[in-house]
């Protein structure tokens, strides 16, 4: 009868009682880490003949699990974010490993929290540019109910610079029509913000609840963008409503829409990027867009070099604090002027 390795009985209690008892873990995420040992043992086999049975903890000293991170990318082709989840699963079992058998995994345990997780290539979140915005708000004609809804909810995407969640979310209660129209939008943590719209966005808003009987009192928990089979439109009908209207601007302008992906976040990356481009403060869009810290807008500002440059030269925006004599906040002024302007655009 064949001895169990000391590697695979501490495994089997990882993944049997650990994992699931123990932390809670979904069985998702168990299924993750065990697929970076499936893996681990598949690459073991094929470069050193060890069938999972015959592999001990000494056996991933050295520069095993290095040459297998390795492996990964280069024969697997797997990403810089991929290797690195493989390591934490391995990573995560080797402190457990320490907990259990200290001496056969002491060696295995310095090893792995020796190795550095990759750095991944900076990913810039897709955007539309000014002229592709202008375009999208329009595609959707004003002769179908369907239609009329998707160029109000668009515009409301862009001008909002709300999730594609939340768009889904908003009710009529939401909406304040007054001077100037607001929107009560719920963020991460549940934490609420006020934004308010141009008029050339509130005023099809207002008759897009007028047409839809929406406009009464009674109708105030109805939710804003309805789909044809659910009063609360989801987020998937949102992404293809984008997706529609991306790909028919597409044939029209063939030289535009070049980005591999869009989706309705890009209306929020969108506006963020046209902000600083028009020179609008950065916490004006992080208020704007309800980011938690001035670190999480900074990142529009490297989509291109000429808006890293600009913000590298004008570091003293950053505590800007501009209220007019009559108590209003002029940032709410210059982002309705800008908004005004952008949709507008002919």
């Amino acid at each position: 009868m064949k001895k169990t390795s000391d590697l695979l009985q501490t495994l089997s209690r990882y993944f049997d009682v650990y994992l699931p008892i123990t932390k809670g873990l979904s069985i998702n995420t168990i299924r993750s880490y065990q697929y970076a040992f499936q893996l681990l043992f598949e690459y073991i086999y094929s470069h050193k003949n060890l069938s999972p049975e015959r592999v001990y903890f000494h056996d991933l000293e050295g520069e095993t699990i290095e040459e297998f991170l390795a492996w990964l990318e280069t024969k697997r082709n797997c990403s810089a974010s991929t290797r690195n989840q493989r390591l934490a699963a391995i990573s995560s079992f080797s402190k457990y490993a320490l907990n259990k058998n200290f001496s056969s995994a002491l060696i295995f345990n310095t090893t792995v929290l020796n190795i550095p997780q990759k750095k991944k290539p900076k990913k810039y979140p897709s955007y539309f540019k000014l002229e592709e915005v202008s375009i999208l708000l329009k595609m959707p004609d004003t002769i179908t109910d369907i239609e009329k809804r998707d160029r109000v909810l668009l515009s409301v995407l862009y001008a909002s610079g709300a999730r594609g969640q939340k768009l889904c979310d908003l009710t009529v209660n939401d909406i304040r029509f007054d001077s100037k129209t607001s929107l009560r939008l719920i963020g991460k943590g549940h934490k609420a913000r006020t934004i308010t719209i141009p008029d050339n966005c509130a005023k099809p808003l207002k008759n897009h609840l007028k047409r839809n009987k929406l406009d009464t009192e009674m109708q105030r928990s109805h939710h804003v963008f309805s789909s044809q089979t659910h009063e609360h439109m989801t987020i998937s009908c949102v992404e293809s409503i984008v997706k529609k209207y991306v790909s028919k601007a597409n044939i029209e302008w063939p030289y535009l829409f070049l980005e591999r992906h869009y989706s309705p976040h890009s209306f929020r990356h969108s506006i963020a990027v046209h902000m600083l481009e028009s020179g609008i403060p950065l916490p004006v869009i992080k208020n704007f867009l309800g980011h938690s810290s001035i670190e999480t807008t900074m990142i529009y500002a490297t989509v291109s070099e000429d808006l890293v440059n600009k913000y590298l030269r004008n570091r003293d925006f950053l505590n800007e604090t501009v209220v007019n004599d009559d108590g209003i906040d002029s940032s709410i002024k210059l982002t309705l002027l800008f908004l005004e302007k952008v949709m507008k655009m002919k």
